[in-house]
């Protein structure tokens, strides 16, 4: 990916709406976000708690693009980094990470970019960031900003702690005066005030955009023969990508097995695979369609493909919170999306003994039991499944017609006659779609095999080229010169400047009806 340095290009004192055109191709902020902006470039503390897919991470790359100056971003994994850092380069943007996958000499290579002044945004792990010699190296530096990026892990009360995160407590005392931004998809109250008083002393702005994410729908059952209400389920989502959640490595490797002899493209992860085989299952997943990995709860965070069409569980997960983050990992393009829950009793009682097993004080214990009682009552409900979802996180909504109970086949003590989703997808499809004309449609293939075909070449998942809804909006509008198609959604000035004659001549072909392949 050397050849990325080249299009780097040079992003100055730019306002933020500028930068939000020119850099990343967006006419307007989403709801929610350029409040953040605004807290952070008036040098405040932010928590902000957005739901998946409400654009989080632009929340802190206008502002570090605003700023003269490094900015700092945590995140828990090597993978998450380097897809950040490869979508920003190829926006324009001078980002880079030091991380353990890369060797001794790229690291430094880098370093030395970063202490020169020339990389506006530093992606770093919590565990690299926290050593005493980064820290005394950084603060050598002019240090602008601070993003955490995942930061329920740094409460012990949330759904995925990890202590590795929690010395970032002492950021703080290490960058006094540096205005620190925090970030997370899911954290219910108990948890939010954790981050508060562990990040930044009990004093931040806190943002909550809200936890819904209506085009999911909800659907549980209760467990009569697992085997065949997984094919069923499945048959509905042939040929699209998702993800089955397992409670043990074993039950992972059996459920990728039975897929396999039934003709899907299955693949097992789990923490006893070697990172290799781990590594290779993801990138596949990221990188082809219609892919189903069959998983624990190792696999997810960080996982940004938007094209994922259904999460099942079939396991009871640990709580509500790590419920609602593993969902969230489908439909990220904003399309219908199915998250589908079996579980029975003899779930409920295993994640009990895993409650005693795992310990702590009496206050912890009881939180746990608790949260494992809100998620039962979930499983158990009788009215929308999306109040009782949002209500946990203190929020209120109208009954949704878009989970099974609203929709009138809820039935936990069998499998119900579902209602096809293929005929919902199209429904919302035809929100992005409308104005399309047949030559569009044809128009839109042809755009997402040559997305594909350059993906392909650069070793990265299709949609760090463009968005499904860029390509889209290049159907509908269908651009003929330069000028037209820096009006596309999603292209900005980088992107441009590396794809927008490859573009530009696959749409003239198709318009001009002169045939030909990508």
């Amino acid at each position: 990916m050397t050849n990325l340095k080249k299009l780097t290009i040079k992003i100055r004192f730019m306002p933020k709406h500028k930068i939000l055109r020119d850099v990343f191709g967006y006419d307007s902020f989403r709801p929610g976000q350029e409040a953040i902006v605004d807290h952070l470039l008036a040098g405040r503390n932010v928590l902000a708690v957005m739901p998946t897919g409400a654009g989080k991470s632009l929340c802190f790359q206008i502002p570090a693009l605003v700023k003269n100056a490094l900015t700092i971003v945590v995140s828990p994994l090597v993978a998450l980094m380097q897809d950040q850092v490869v979508t920003l380069k190829l926006a324009g943007v001078a980002a880079e990470t030091i991380n353990s996958a890369a060797s001794r000499e790229e690291n430094v290579e880098i370093w030395q970019r970063v202490a020169s002044g020339a990389v506006r945004i530093l992606y770093l792990a919590p565990e690299r960031l926290m050593t005493e010699r980064m820290i005394s190296a950084l603060q050598r530096l002019d240090v602008a900003m601070i993003a955490v990026d995942e930061a329920h892990c740094i409460s012990q009360w949330g759904a995925s702690f990890r202590p590795e995160y929690d010395a970032l407590q002492n950021l703080k005392s290490s960058f006094p005066g540096v205005p620190i931004g925090a970030f997370t998809a899911t954290a219910d109250e108990t948890t939010r005030r954790d981050m508060v008083a562990k990040l930044f002393g009990g004093r931040a702005e806190v943002f909550v955009s809200g936890f819904d994410r209506p085009n999911i729908k909800l659907t549980v059952e209760r467990k009569a023969n697992s085997k065949k209400q997984m094919l069923d389920f499945m048959q509905e989502h042939r040929g699209e990508s998702g993800i089955v959640y397992a409670l043990s490595r074993k039950k992972t490797e059996e459920w990728a097995a039975l897929l396999k002899d039934e003709g899907f493209k299955a693949l097992p992860y789990h923490a006893g695979m070697s990172a290799d085989a781990r590594a290779e299952n993801q990138n596949i997943f990221m990188a082809e369609k219609g892919i189903v990995v069959c998983a624990t709860i190792a696999f997810g965070m960080g996982i940004d493909k938007p094209d994922v069409r259904f999460v099942f569980h079939a396991d009871l997960p640990g709580t509500l919170d790590a419920y609602y983050q593993e969902i969230g990992r489908a439909g990220r393009d904003g399309e219908v999306a199915d998250a589908h829950m079996i579980f029975g009793m003899q779930d409920v009682m295993m994640r009990r003994k895993f409650i005693d097993q795992e310990g702590g004080d009496e206050k912890f214990i009881k939180l746990q039991l608790r949260r494992l009682s809100s998620l039962v009552n979930f499983a158990q409900s009788s009215t929308c499944r999306r109040q009782v979802l949002l209500q946990y996180f203190g929020e209120t909504s109208e009954p949704c017609s878009n989970c099974d109970v609203c929709l009138g086949y809820a039935d936990i003590n069998q499998s119900a006659e579902r209602i096809p989703k293929r005929e919902q997808r199209k429904e919302r499809n035809a929100q992005y779609t409308q104005g399309m004309d047949a030559q569009g449609e044809g128009l839109l293939v042809r755009l997402k095999a040559l997305r594909m075909k350059l993906a392909k070449a650069r070793g990265v998942a299709a949609y760090v080229i463009f968005a499904d809804r860029s390509l889209i909006d290049m159907a509908t509008k269908k651009p003929l010169t330069k000028w037209d198609f820096g009006e596309v959604h999603g292209v900005g000035a980088a992107k441009q400047e590396q794809f927008g004659a490859i573009f530009l001549e696959a749409i003239t072909t198709h318009v001009k009806g002169e045939g030909g392949r990508v």
